[in-house]
């Protein structure tokens, strides 16, 4: 009966190498289904290639977990076979994590570790070892056990430290770093996330040159979890050089995946010695070329597929070139990363007519991924948008990401804030100030983020200061006061950039012209030294301006109000120009240069009829009002999607932190001019 299943698990082979699947799994159950005797390792082997055709090929991951529950049964009255038992628990922990079944995924992960734990401390065992101390991580990582995930991560360590790999060795204290990072820091654990980012280095530094040049894998997740901490404490100029470095890796792999596709042939192994395609991440089968691995055999996990990391490699560029006003470059990235996000969306499903409860449990986790990582393009485009007064397609942009809500609500949840925050961005840059300040409020009502909270509190102070009433003032008042009375507590320099040039805006308005002048130079250095944002250095250095003037500092005004107006045109930053340019015409004015004030004025003018027919055209889309209305969005409630919502959140939150977009709004301005030193700065200009 050997010659039989022999024969059976060749054609297996053959049909799957045609694709023709379904022939394929008929051959090979035709073993189990026999009445004939087969040995119960024949019948094991059998049920294992079945089981690994099914999550490579389809979505059938509970016809796969029964088969693997079966020879699980098998093995036990089986005193050897270590390694089929190690496959078998390998797979079936991952059907398991699969369909959200994560109790009985720890369970059979804690069987495995005591089988190995029991075996002769070989290589083959410390590496088995570290493929389930990797999944079990994973799983008390989804219930939120961050303190003994970290701790079976150092298991891991110990293991591949045993056996001299400096591969796994990385892939450890990576995962470890990711814990710390972006799940666990608060100022209680800062200290440790340091210390785990300098553990990545030391061992990174000590792997051979040639060995860690073969490891892309690592090196990606690496850079990435390096960019996200910069992030984390503001370090914008050390972060460029992780992008710069993940770029060129990025090209480099790029050029050579090309040259590769035009000699790689397929091949296939039989069932005996077969490679377990890992499933963590969806089931759609990618050649190897499209596998970015963290870790060598028997792991091969990746932590998020080539394509998803490349996005996220685009988006990191986005991140840091837009606030430079690098917007050439920014639309290349942004229309390169939807184009590979749609692509991947279509091959999990998701056409236009699919909605959240249409999908597969399995694609659950890695539909959100892509789903998250688009929707943090399409913010970025509204950002760059809104940035040089292309309200239309900000629009459009905007009722994208609605739309994705709408369809995805669960999945996209943490994307309701985010969304409310840009409603908000939108209506103040078409002058809809009352509007942006209840779309400002809603977000920091949403957001379970401080940093966003703080963000959105002073956006919405800005606002009401520009609506320009008694009313609108106490209210900016009541917003900003307690916010600043904090500040000194906050880790980054975006929220501390942010409420200082609201306060300033309120001393403004209290007439403490001087203190109201050291506190905008020290949220100007902050946007300058730190944060490198060029928009948010164009707008302090105007409301400076401005204050020089009211000073009757005119040397100086002059200066500061030239190097704003050159960054708001390089920014193509219309309002910001015009609010420039009328507090420029207020200056000559009052040095009594006619000349200047009248080419001054007379470009303002053609600048502000411009923006108004950029006005006129975007209130009259059909868009505009469903955007500015103070009406939170409206989401269809679904059945039966409880668990989608579990895993949805816990992955969104967990596993794929990028930090939000940053830079302010600017006010518009007013035609007249007459205005302009009285520092009504509601209106500011």
């Amino acid at each position: 009966m050997e010659a039989v299943a022999e024969g059976l698990w060749g054609l297996a082979d053959e049909f799957e190498k045609k694709g023709e699947i379904g022939k394929a799994v008929k051959c090979l159950e035709a073993i189990c289904q026999s009445h004939a005797s087969f040995l119960p390792i024949v019948e094991v082997k059998t049920r294992l290639r079945i089981a690994t055709i099914l999550l490579r090929h389809s979505h059938n991951v509970n016809h796969a977990k029964s088969h693997l529950e079966r020879s699980q049964l098998l093995l036990n009255s089986i005193p050897s076979c270590f390694d089929l038992k190690c496959r078998t628990y390998s797979l079936l922990s991952q059907c398991y994590h699969l369909v959200g079944a994560i109790p009985p995924q720890k369970q059979i992960l804690y069987k495995a570790l005591h089988l190995t734990s029991a075996a002769a401390p070989d290589v083959s065992a410390k590496l088995w070892c570290c493929n389930f101390n990797s999944q079990l991580a994973n799983a008390l990582i989804i219930e939120g056990d961050y303190q003994n995930s970290i701790s079976t991560l150092e298991s891991g360590y110990v293991s591949a430290t045993q056996i001299c790999y400096p591969e796994l060795q990385m892939f450890f204290v990576a995962s470890i770093l990711h814990v710390r990072l972006l799940m666990q820091w608060d100022d209680q654990t800062a200290n440790e996330v340091e210390r785990a980012l300098q553990r990545c280095n030391q061992v990174w530094e000590t792997m051979p040159s040639d060995r860690r040049a073969h490891c892309m894998g690592l090196l990606f997740y690496n850079e990435l979890l390096h960019i996200f901490y910069r992030l984390r404490v503001s370090d914008y100029k050390n972060a460029v050089k992780h992008v710069d470095k993940l770029d060129a890796a990025m090209r480099q792999d790029s050029k050579s995946r090309g040259q590769l596709t035009r000699f790689t042939t397929t091949t296939t192994t039989s069932a005996g010695n077969d490679s377990l395609e890992p499933t963590y991440f969806g089931n759609a089968k990618r050649a190897l070329q499209d596998k970015l691995f963290l870790a060598p055999p028997p792991i091969n996990g990746e932590w998020l597929p080539k394509s998803a990391v490349y996005a996220l490699v685009d988006l990191m560029i986005i991140i840091f070139g837009r606030p430079k006003g690098n917007f050439k470059e920014c639309d290349k990235r942004i229309q390169s990363g939807i184009h590979i996000i749609k692509e991947e969306l279509i091959r999990l499903g998701i056409t236009d007519d699919v909605r959240e409860v249409d999908l597969q449990h399995s694609a659950i986790w890695m539909a959100g991924v892509y789903l998250m990582l688009l929707m943090q393009f399409l913010e970025n485009k509204v950002a760059v948008e809104l940035t040089r007064s292309e309200f239309l397609e900000a629009q459009e942009a905007l009722m994208q990401m609605k739309n994705w809500f709408i369809r995805f609500p669960t999945i996209l949840q943490a994307c309701e804030s985010i969304i409310e925050m840009l409603r908000g961005q939108y209506s103040h840059s078409v002058g809809c100030y009352n509007e942006a300040a209840f779309h400002y409020v809603e977000a920091a009502k949403i957001t379970e983020s401080k940093s966003m909270q703080i963000m959105c509190q002073a956006y919405a102070a800005i606002s009401y200061f520009c609506i320009g009433d008694a009313e609108s003032s106490s209210q900016a008042l009541d917003l900003i006061g307690p916010v600043y009375r904090m500040k000194d507590s906050f880790v980054g320099v975006r929220e501390e950039a942010s409420i200082l040039f609201a306060y300033g805006l309120l001393l403004m308005k209290q007439q403490d012209l001087q203190e109201a002048r050291n506190r905008l130079a020290k949220g100007l250095q902050i946007a300058h030294v730190q944060m490198g944002n060029l928009q948010l250095v164009s707008q302090y250095l105007t409301i400076l301006g401005n204050l020089a003037l009211a000073l009757h500092d005119t040397g100086q005004a002059r200066e500061i109000l030239r190097s704003s107006l050159t960054l708001a045109k390089k920014l193509s930053d219309i309002p910001t120009q015009i609010w420039v340019l009328s507090v420029l015409t207020g200056l000559f004015q009052q040095l009594g240069e006619r000349g200047n004030q009248m080419e001054n004025d007379e470009y303002r003018r053609k600048k502000f009829d411009e923006l108004q027919s950029r006005l006129a055209d975007t209130r009259s889309s059909i868009y505009h009002i469903e955007l500015i209305d103070k009406v939170k969005l409206q989401v269809q409630q679904f059945h039966e999607i409880d668990m989608k919502r579990t895993i949805a959140d816990e992955s969104m939150r967990v596993n794929l932190d990028i930090p939000e977009s940053v830079g302010l709004s600017t006010p518009m301005p007013v035609p007249s001019s007459s205005r302009l030193a009285d520092l009504d700065t509601g209106r500011r200009g």
